[in-house]
């Protein structure tokens, strides 16, 4: 598949242009521009918002039909406290973390109490290979776990995966190691991450899926590749 044109975005006025400068040269922020796929990008200069369509009607609040949003239980109280309650569809989730605090392994056990409760689960393992998976599951006593597993990190073939499977919960493990064809940044980049959780997001709001992105942080407490994209995510 060819790969789509990229473009270079400041994150700061909004500007484009077709290689990275140390500067906008539009705004004249320094280190600002990013890289991105372009999809129907305006001319330099112009507010990068304003070729998008318009996806759904403008509804008043009051009309909106209110209902309480189901949520399925992980089994392990504190993780479904955290999470109002438990999964819902359709979401994404930003589970951030020191590397080695126990995330892989929180998330290993809350998917193998999903699975045993007949929910369909995925964990898609960047950092280890299938057997290290493996391993940790029967140290912590899922001899028996029916979770599958995914050892990926290509995002084109991920979201294939979630296409052809359809879980009702994903694990992406971690999202630091994901990249996608369209870019040429290396994994772990603002872009590559930037791209690779809008992807999901999307896959998520459109499939049901509810999906769990992993990511570490610095020693600073900071996202780890994009600290500026943590409130996007932890809102959905």
């Amino acid at each position: 598949m060819a790969k789509e044109k990229t473009i270079y975005t400041c994150t700061e006025c909004g500007g484009t242009s077709p290689r990275w400068l140390g500067k906008c040269p539009h705004c004249e922020a320094w280190n600002t521009l990013i890289e991105s796929v372009a999809e129907g990008v305006p001319g330099p200069g112009k507010n990068r918002f304003a070729a998008l369509a318009k996806s759904a009607p403008v509804a008043v609040l009051a009309d909106i039909e209110a209902a309480d949003i189901a949520r399925t239980p992980t089994g392990i109280d504190e993780l479904d406290r955290v999470l109002g309650g438990g999964i819902v569809e359709g979401g994404v989730v930003l589970i951030g973390g020191d590397p080695g605090i126990g995330k892989s392994t929180l998330l290993l056990q809350a998917l193998d109490g999903l699975q045993r409760a007949q929910v369909s689960t995925l964990y898609v393992t960047g950092e280890e290979s299938g057997a290290q998976v493996a391993l940790r599951s029967r140290r912590l006593g899922l001899a028996q776990s029916q979770v599958k597993v995914l050892a990926e990190i290509n995002l084109e073939k991920i979201l294939g995966t979630l296409a052809s499977t359809q879980p009702a919960v994903a694990v992406i493990d971690s999202i630091q190691t994901v990249y996608s064809d369209q870019l040429t940044s290396a994994p772990g980049s603002v872009a590559q991450v930037r791209e690779c959780a809008a992807h999901l997001t999307r896959a998520a709001k459109a499939s049901g899926t509810c999906i769990v992105l992993v990511g570490h942080v610095t020693k600073e407490g900071a996202l780890a590749g994009a600290s500026d994209q943590e409130p996007l995510w932890r809102s959905q």
